[in-house]
């Protein structure tokens, strides 16, 4: 059987789209640099700030965004007290970058994507597939495309995480407009709105707490591909987690991985309380 059908040869396909695509090298580049300074405006904006203040800001928003919750906010204040003492600091931060970055360029992507889906059927069954794709890829598979277009380093880490973390954004901001009522709309209609009046006055407003389920996700998401991504030279915890695998170290492996849940922890419910106080206001 395998004799009569020939092999379709995706392999050589697939390496001669990306032979071609690599002639486009001012677009990689051009992407590459904005990244770049992405990642530095808020690596250095985060720097500037002591590491002491920096962790009573962080409680002190949690407190006053996720509930008033006296018993998270102490689990935030303690655990960045355990990440200062244990001297990954400057690695957290690093770390915070890159998923800030893959984030704001998900979100930039993403929410306009899922608004032109709630929009437009067709462009939903088209983008639909897509995102199945993205979704259900190995995220060590996107690692190769990264590293043949950007080299080595932060940028294609933060690449990376846009593709596999962008999915639930796009998701969740079409599925909360398709979900607003259509009372509403009516309603928005009998006023005599616009197009985009309707949209950033009632339709968007009224899907925020679904879109930043969206964006949790993806905040999540990319939190894990940053780790991944320390295998093509993402610096961060992730990067400290990966040299403890290749020496067989358990204990910095443990700290690393243990000070990795407390950031995934406290930036899972900062964007999850601040959706529920959007809802109540």
């Amino acid at each position: 059987m395998s004799d009569a059908i020939p092999r379709i040869p995706l392999d050589e396909w697939t390496r001669d789209v990306v032979d071609w695509m690599t002639n486009a090298d001012f677009i990689f580049e051009s992407i590459e640099t904005v990244i770049y300074y992405i990642l530095l405006g808020l690596s250095t904006a985060m720097e500037a700030i002591p590491a002491l203040l920096f962790v009573a800001i962080i409680a002190a928003v949690t407190y006053f965004f996720a509930g008033r919750k006296i018993g998270l906010t102490a689990f935030v204040f303690f655990g960045l007290m355990l990440i200062i003492n244990l001297g990954f600091w400057e690695d957290m931060i690093t770390m915070l970058s890159l998923i800030l970055a893959a984030t704001i360029l998900s979100v930039v992507i993403g929410v306009p994507v899922g608004i032109w889906m709630a929009k437009n059927d067709t462009v939903e069954a088209i983008v639909k597939p897509i995102l199945d794709f993205m979704q259900t890829m190995p995220a060590f598979v996107y690692l190769i495309p990264a590293v043949a277009f950007f080299g080595i380093g932060m940028e294609p880490g933060v690449i990376a995480s846009v593709i596999f973390g962008m999915p639930p954004t796009i998701r969740l901001t079409n599925l909360g407009i398709r979900e607003v009522s259509s009372e509403a709309i009516e309603a928005a209609d009998a006023f005599g709105s616009t197009g985009a009046q309707k949209l950033f006055k009632v339709q968007l407003p009224m899907a925020r707490t679904t879109i930043m389920a969206g964006v949790n996700q993806t905040i999540m998401l990319s939190l894990s591909m940053v780790v991944i991504a320390s295998m093509i030279g993402a610096d961060g915890l992730g990067d400290i987690v990966y040299r403890a695998v290749g020496r067989n170290d358990v204990g910095s492996g443990f700290e690393a991985g243990l000070a990795i849940v407390v950031v995934a922890i406290i930036l899972d419910r900062l964007t999850a309380g601040f959706g529920l106080r959007k809802r109540k206001s």
